[in-house]
């Protein structure tokens, strides 16, 4: 995709209303109403039915209640249920937080978004041209690692290997650039790495550390791990599967969970639950208890186009968040700036079903009566149909 970079239309349109919300009320803990649950209950049952998970955990939050439910199985061989609370590891969702922290370290006045790269990473190719900026909106023209053969031979014959962030990055540079900064968008997991390294270079201290500090503590989110170079998952813990590597087959996925996570770093290393996605989804589209309110607004400001990657999160049509996909597992996190509704999926399953082209694996009882989304993809997209917003990416 290459959407605008004029930002002639705003994705997110009353900027000063979704910045003043209130902090949700306690109502908002509540059982939804039985219509409303119905509606969601009917429209994610059916989408569980077509995804090519074991598993699935679903989650509605507005104010006036939430909604949650587990699907399936939280293993391969059907013996334990999924349940509610269950940690997943949530991948791309990560780039979120790291552009938050880079945000924050922005209001304190210890970098600037308009800094080069050049200044706290040396031999990025055009590194005195690029900004942070355009890092955190994948405009750099910086090579993304996960494209390269030099990496994926390695890891899909190795899963266990441990990555430094050093090691990830040499792929990216060596591939670079792309193209001149600003002129396209590519989604390069390149960009939250080299930004993770800012926040390291700036702070003196490891990532996760500031993470904990100015995320993580502030709102609570006690069952979201950086989990560095174990492989090891808090429990409750779903097991993950994919097509993905050098070893699964159509009719036997592997099973990810344990694969290390160290190549995702500051782009995808996290795991998570849904109580603690719901709490930082709306966070992450109001600011509240991450921004003030000019930092904020610079953020929902910062969407190229009606739809497009913005500082560190997607938007489309005024919903705000991101997806993460990553071996065995899937999920979306969105907040919906129009409702003040946040909606969160998680699947132990990154595997796509339906219609899918030739370079896209699925199982072998595949069917192609639908389209071929991956499976949180696929539930989050018929959620919010029943929550009268489609979510529609162009």
């Amino acid at each position: 995709a290459s959407p605008s970079m004029t930002a002639a239309a705003a994705c997110v349109t009353d900027l000063p209303t979704v910045i003043a919300r209130a902090a949700a009320p306690d109502a908002a803990t509540a059982a939804l109403p039985s219509e409303v649950t119905k509606a969601l209950e009917t429209a994610a049952d059916k989408a569980f039915t077509q995804a090519a998970t074991p598993g699935a955990i679903v989650a509605v939050r507005t104010g006036k209640g939430t909604w949650t439910k587990a699907y399936g199985h939280a293993d391969g061989d059907g013996k334990t249920p999924m349940t509610v609370g269950t940690h997943t590891r949530i991948g791309s969702i990560t780039k979120t937080f790291t552009g938050t922290v880079v945000m924050q370290l922005a209001e304190q006045g210890a970098l600037s978004l308009d800094d080069p790269i050049s200044k706290y990473v040396p031999n990025v190719p055009n590194g005195d041209r690029i900004s942070l900026r355009l890092l955190a909106d994948m405009t750099s023209g910086v090579a993304s690692y996960t494209r390269s053969k030099k990496f994926t031979d390695r890891y899909f014959a190795k899963p266990e290997t441990i990555f430094t962030p050093e090691e990830l990055l040499a792929v990216g540079l060596a591939e670079s650039p792309l193209f001149e900064p600003g002129a396209q968008f590519d989604y390069s997991n390149t960009n939250t790495i080299l930004l993770g390294l800012v926040v390291e270079k700036v702070t003196k201290k490891p990532f996760e550390d500031v993470l904990q500090t100015q995320v993580l503590t502030p709102l609570h989110l006690k069952n979201t791990v950086w989990p560095g170079k174990s492989t090891e998952m808090p429990k409750p813990f779903a097991q993950g599967y994919t097509l993905q590597g050098d070893f699964a087959k159509p009719n036997a996925p592997s099973n990810a969970t344990h694969w290390n996570q160290t190549w995702g770093w500051t782009a995808g290393e996290l795991i998570s639950n849904i109580d603690d996605l719901l709490v930082y989804g709306r966070a992450l589209g109001t600011g509240q208890g991450l921004l003030k309110a000019e930092a904020q607004t610079e953020r929902l400001a910062s969407f190229p186009g009606v739809a497009g990657y913005g500082i560190g999160m997607g938007c489309v049509d005024g919903w705000v968040g991101h997806s993460g996909e990553l071996p065995g597992y899937n999920t979306s996190l969105f907040y919906d700036t129009t409702t003040d509704t946040t909606v969160a999926v998680q699947t132990n399953s990154d595997i796509a079903s339906g219609d899918c082209p030739a370079d896209r694996p699925t199982l072998s009882d595949n069917y192609t009566e639908v389209a071929c989304p991956s499976p949180a993809t696929r539930i989050f997209h018929a959620v919010s149909e029943a929550l009268g917003h489609p979510f529609v990416m162009p």
